[in-house]
């Protein structure tokens, strides 16, 4: 019996409860733009559960393998980026960046020890093409689509890319799917009109990590 999975996934959960405290304060300055803004406990607590659940759902999906860190760094900053765009429609780049070369960085040598060079490559390439989709979207309705969420858009390509194709179709079918049913419930419940700004970056994050979820990720290469 293969007792990795579970016991990493114990590990990351005690990880995710540590870090989240922390991960809502440095939210809350992001969103701010101020060093001493401060975090809330009822929002400490809701950033520490979900970073300790997306912690865990990496390390179960991954397993014991160099790409593993790579999904831990991207869970961990998913949770941080949805927190920040929620208060400020915005997903700062000291985020954005370092996630996307953590996890390049995690499949490169995943690559280089299992020979998975064929999902680095996929995921290379389907970040490629997310971007510049996203990019061209965002050239013709700059109102609909921040910059911002472009390279969200490149690093989920790069994440779901590395699984497959069909995994980054359906996490971006799930996440317009999320954000459209959002839009409309906050204008029917009236707190949004028609013409409001709605956040993207959250329903982009839970449509891939839905798709991943339904999915299990496939067989791992």
């Amino acid at each position: 019996m293969d007792v990795s999975r579970p016991v990493l996934a114990g590990i990351a959960v005690v990880v995710g409860l540590v870090l989240g405290p922390w991960s809502a304060r440095v939210a809350a300055r992001l969103a701010a733009r101020d060093a001493s803004a401060r975090s809330s406990p009822p929002r400490d607590a809701v950033v520490a559960g979900l970073t300790a659940g997306l912690l865990c759902a990496a390390t179960l999906l991954g397993g014991l393998r160099p790409l593993t860190a790579g999904l831990a760094w991207v869970a961990a900053a998913a949770v941080l980026l949805g927190a920040v765009d929620l208060a400020a429609h915005r997903l700062p780049d000291r985020v954005l960046l370092p996630a996307a070369v953590a996890f390049a960085a995690a499949a490169l040598v995943d690559a280089a020890v299992l020979g998975t060079w064929g999902a680095l490559l996929r995921g290379a390439a389907a970040a490629a093409v997310a971007y510049l989709v996203a990019a061209g979207a965002a050239a013709i309705s700059p109102a609909a689509l921040g910059y911002g969420d472009v390279k969200l858009l490149a690093l989920l390509g790069l994440v779901l890319g590395w699984f497959g194709w069909g995994a980054l179709i359906a996490g971006v079918f799930l996440g317009l799917l999320i954000g459209a049913a959002v839009s409309v419930l906050l204008v029917a419940t009236r707190r949004a009109g028609w013409r409001s700004t709605v956040p993207f970056g959250p329903p982009l994050l839970a449509g891939a990590v839905l798709a991943l979820a339904v999915s299990g990720g496939g067989p791992l290469p």
